[in-house]
């Protein structure tokens, strides 16, 4: 073999066990739900081919498309988680006394697992007696405990909730990571020139943290497009009543694991696959503006 040949191939062989890698966990497990989209396949007995069934299937069925729009309206968590981060960020990125404690508290959420999270906030919202029901109670602000957890207009917007006390603290760190990179000079120039604190931060740190800000927009919203544990936890495994807290990844899992409709999963997986691909090149684009 001659050495030009040899300097070719070395770089692949460095790849090799990568690639591997990605082909056993990635590629074939893609390439499978993909073909199973077009089988009747229930795990107990073979595939058996039924073409474009499921697919059809899923532009009549309701839930599904619920579920959909469960999963689109839970990127709403995105802008809020962002405004919330930078607030935060802002405010522990200060040289004070023991602030580094608060660094801490913040991000304690973000190493606790959801189902203990999930489970403290049924307490919280506990129908029968719980924190938050007496706290609206003792204020006037209703008359008899709400069962919130069961009733549908609220199962959404408690996992969301959950979602964005869960999450704010690890986007805190990013964002405080982007402040520390602004130089202080323009801080100081900012301030001899008249401007507030509030004028300060509009104009330097936002302006600063763009590139944080899309890869938080990025990392946030493909997470709420894949949010399972809050909505499983939250509702017991059941989605809530009439699957009003039902997500694209919870019909799946219900889909798949408890009515063992593995080829009609499948189709739903690939619907969700086209549709995070969507966002990813919508963010990549986005992350290329930024970067210009």
């Amino acid at each position: 073999m001659s050495i030009k040949l040899q300097n070719r191939l070395t770089p692949y062989l460095f790849l090799l066990p990568a690639l591997v890698f990605m082909a056993i966990f990635t590629l074939y497990p893609l390439l499978s739900v993909g073909y199973l989209s077009f089988t009747e396949y229930d795990i107990l007995s073979p595939p058996q081919p039924v073409g474009l069934e499921n697919y059809q299937k899923l532009l009549v069925d309701k839930i599904f498309w619920l579920s959909l729009r469960n999963s689109l309206t839970y990127l709403l968590v995105t802008p809020v988680i962002i405004v919330l981060a930078i607030l935060l960020a802002i405010m522990v990125n200060r040289k004070l006394p023991g602030i580094g404690v608060f660094r801490a508290l913040y991000y304690i959420p973000v190493i606790t697992g959801s189902v203990a999270i999930g489970i403290a906030w049924q307490f919280l919202f506990d129908g029968s007696g719980g924190p938050v029901n007496g706290l609206l109670i003792s204020l006037g602000i209703i008359q008899k405990p709400i069962i919130f957890l069961v009733d549908q207009r609220f199962t959404l917007p408690i996992a969301m909730l959950m979602t964005t006390w869960m999450g704010v603290g690890y986007y805190m760190v990013v964002f405080l990571a982007g402040l520390q990179a602004i130089p202080e000079d323009l801080y100081d120039a900012a301030k001899m020139d008249g401007c507030n604190d509030l004028q300060k931060h509009w104009h330097i740190s936002v302006p600063g943290l763009r590139p944080s800000i899309v890869f938080v927009a990025v990392i946030s919203s493909l997470s709420a497009l894949k949010v399972f544990d809050e909505i499983y936890v939250l509702t017991n495994g059941t989605g809530g009543i009439l699957s009003s807290g039902s997500t694209m990844v919870f019909y799946l899992w219900k889909q798949a694991f408890k009515l063992q409709n593995v080829g009609y999963a499948s189709a739903v997986a690939m619907v969700l696959l086209v549709l995070t691909l969507a966002f990813s090149i919508f963010n990549v684009r986005l992350l290329e503006q930024g970067e210009e």
